[in-house]
């Protein structure tokens, strides 16, 4: 479970998929440098000291945000009213990521619901 392996999944996309995936990453990574990147469930994900903390996939009409937790949507309510989303994922168009600013507030609620 590597960097690598995200790189290549980054790589079987076609654009703008992959340039949009490749932005969510970098957001990602700048708010959560220490980080490591891994696949879970087959998906590109980042792992905070053992806890998997978010993640991101391609599907064949949307992108989508993964928090690994159905307990982080909840809590940003009218924040995320402009997307679709289920218990596990927040669903944006294949040409526009979620702002960093929103990427940050899912990843504070994950890292403070999974480690306290």
């Amino acid at each position: 479970m590597s960097k690598e392996e995200i790189d290549d999944y980054l790589a079987s996309l076609e654009e703008p998929k992959r340039s949009t995936l490749t932005s969510l990453r970098l957001s990602i990574l700048d708010i959560i440098p220490e980080a490591e990147q891994c696949i879970s469930y087959g998906l590109p994900a980042f792992r905070v000291q053992g806890k998997v903390i978010a993640g991101f996939g391609a599907f064949k009409n949307h992108l989508s945000y993964l928090p690994h937790s159905g307990s982080v949507f909840p809590e940003l309510g009218d924040e995320l009213a402009k997307y679709k989303t289920s218990s596990g994922a927040l669903q944006f168009p294949v040409d526009a990521p979620p702002s960093k600013a929103l990427v940050k507030k899912l990843i504070m609620t994950r890292l403070r619901q999974a480690l306290g």
